[in-house]
């Protein structure tokens, strides 16, 4: 990830669906601190095939399952004995984490001549306790300890072959400044703040979407701004919130519109992938560049968005 190489987001319009929920589908165990993560040692086959299944459904973009990998959740996991160091094992997992996400373009593209971007995906630090206070954002940690964790990640993702970093699911606007003061120490590290979102105007913490977009504007190192793992019914009203507050391209990946049931760990509710192609269609019109999945989407979901833009664009 080089200066040089700072990627034009123009060209790509649709971005993958969710790691875990296809891994999880594909019988892998994604249960524990390192959640989808696990399976990068456990069975690093089966993240290569999921990368594969969507970008033969026609992702443009496929996001690294690095997502919950972090030193606090390794050392908390146990998997520190591995290296020894909880710092080395996370440092070893992203680096393992794109090299899966690079073999799996390189033998999609033996096949079909076209691009293929690859963002290093970077969770919150909520997502490291894995209690869902990436949900929330209400933090027990000061903000130089915030911005060290970010920034010793996006240090390990800026020495890979990945095009850019996705810093996923913000909660706050402190975070999203965290995240920014980190980029600053890494001059290579380029990429895109995405915001889970409460409603359709505020984020997790309470604060507007647009005030949080508004500050990444004039920060060169943020190539885009958007919101993901949050209901769709919010989305289109989000884009418009980003399209007053930021002149960066817009990406969206909701999640399917089901409900986690927390007492019976289940999920509740059904979801269309027609229909979420239909309502992708809707984002772009909107003013979304990038449109994707999170959380319960599939190859199903990315393909229906494919086909949606493809026929929207003939016409």
């Amino acid at each position: 990830m080089k200066p040089a190489s700072q990627p034009d987001f123009s060209p790509m319009h649709v971005l993958d669906g969710g790691m875990a929920t296809e891994l999880e589908r594909r019988g892998c165990d994604i249960s524990g601190p390192l959640w989808s993560a696990r399976v990068l040692e456990d069975n690093p086959e089966a993240i290569e095939a999921v990368h594969l299944s969507y970008l033969e459904a026609g992702a443009d973009c496929i996001l690294t399952a690095s997502y919950q990998v972090s030193a606090l959740g390794y050392g908390e996991g146990g998997r520190a004995r591995l290296s020894q160091n909880a710092h080395q094992a996370a440092a070893a997992a992203i680096h393992r984490s794109v090299d899966l996400a690079v073999s799996a373009r390189k033998k999609y593209q033996q096949e079909v001549a076209r691009p293929v971007w690859i963002g290093a995906s970077l969770g919150p630090y909520g997502a490291a306790l894995h209690n869902g206070a990436e949900y929330h954002g209400n933090y027990d940690i000061g903000f130089a300890e915030l911005v060290r964790f970010h920034a010793e990640r996006l240090a390990v993702a800026a020495d890979t072959e990945a095009d850019f970093v996705a810093i996923e699911t913000v909660p706050s606007m402190e975070e999203a400044k965290a995240v920014v003061e980190a980029m600053c120490q890494h001059p290579t590290a380029y990429g895109w703040i995405s915001f889970t979102c409460r409603d359709g105007e505020r984020v997790a913490h309470g604060e507007k979407l647009a005030e949080c977009a508004a500050l990444l504007d004039t920060e060169p190192q943020v190539l885009a701004v958007g919101v993901n793992c949050t209901h769709p019914k919010y989305v289109t009203s989000l884009i418009g919130r980003l399209k007053r507050a930021t002149h960066k391209p817009i990406v969206v990946y909701p999640n399917s519109g089901e409900g986690w049931d927390a007492r019976n760990r289940r999920w509740t509710g059904t979801s269309s992938a027609a229909e979420f192609g239909e309502m992708a269609q809707e984002w772009v019109r909107a003013g979304a560049q990038i449109v994707g999945g999170c959380c319960r989407t599939g190859p199903e979901h990315i393909r229906a968005i494919r086909e949606k833009l493809l026929k929207w664009q003939a016409e």
